[in-house]
């Protein structure tokens, strides 16, 4: 797997100073940088700044202007706490001086308790009877992730619509950090269009992503197949939220996800 991969990029950062790190962004073809790899690569940071394997177990955060896939990107991280079995840390992504995105995350020492869930979902296809699809806007052109959405994408529009199973194909290695900060990379696919209200698909004019949030709850495993369910719960204005799971192929649920999405209809004519 070569470092071009965009992918990749949320395990390669460069350590400036003390707690500021850049990125040099790679993402082929995109007219703004991927929401998925800027909060994959500002957990990367913060994780980098916790003494010890203390994991992160949610992260909370806004992005507030466009990224510029030519631009580097500096990360600058404040260490807000550490206590006996927390850690706090605040993350700011910039670009050319301005603030991009925002991301507080928490980082906690597992610790013995109850073990629940609420029940699975009804079941979906098994992976090996789905078809893969090729996001190479994403990934590039070695396509370093297997996805295999449960519906078929239809002509003319985006490929992969939720549930999807996704897989990690290139080597990871046990690090768990690693794992977690490449879920949050996989994260940020096809939730704009999971916010939108159920029914006849609406012609929006600008759909973004407005904040992101993600609950740890078991370390993920990203080189093993894990389904991703996100739904609509609130429609309103110009303004719709997503929340779901990430769940292995059993149904033990890895992660909890939500995300409210900017949709704002379209002026004029097709």
């Amino acid at each position: 797997m070569s470092d071009a991969s965009p992918l990749w990029n949320p395990l390669h950062l460069e350590r400036l100073d003390g707690d500021l790190f850049v990125a040099a962004p790679r993402g082929p073809g995109r007219r703004r940088l991927f929401g998925g790899q800027v909060v994959a690569q500002a957990l990367r940071v913060a994780g980098l700044t916790i003494d010890g394997p203390r994991p992160v177990h949610s992260l909370h955060a806004y992005f507030i202007r466009p990224g510029l896939p030519a631009e580097p990107v500096r990360f600058e991280v404040t260490r807000t706490r550490d206590g006996r079995a927390f850690s706090t840390r605040s993350v700011t992504a910039r670009q050319e001086g301005k603030p991009i995105f925002e991301m507080i995350a928490s980082f906690h020492d597992p610790e013995p308790g109850e073990d629940w869930q609420a029940p699975t979902p009804p079941s979906v296809p098994p992976p090996r009877d789905l078809r893969p699809v090729r996001l190479p806007l994403l990934f590039g052109d070695d396509q370093p992730v297997d996805i295999r959405p449960v519906t078929a994408p239809r002509p003319g529009v985006f490929p992969v619509s939720h549930p999807f199973w996704m897989r990690v194909t290139m080597p990871v290695g046990p690090d768990t950090a690693s794992h977690a900060c490449l879920l949050a990379y996989l994260s940020d696919i096809a939730v704009v269009r999971a916010a939108r209200a159920p029914g006849p698909e609406t012609r929006h004019g600008l759909r973004v992503s407005l904040d992101h949030s993600i609950w740890f709850h078991r370390p993920p495993r990203v080189d093993q197949w894990l389904l991703y369910s996100m739904r609509p719960v609130a429609h309103v204005g110009s303004r719709g939220l997503a929340q779901g799971s990430i769940r292995t192929v059993d149904g033990t649920v890895v992660a909890s996800v939500a995300q409210e999405a900017l949709l704002r209809p379209a002026s004029g004519p097709p």
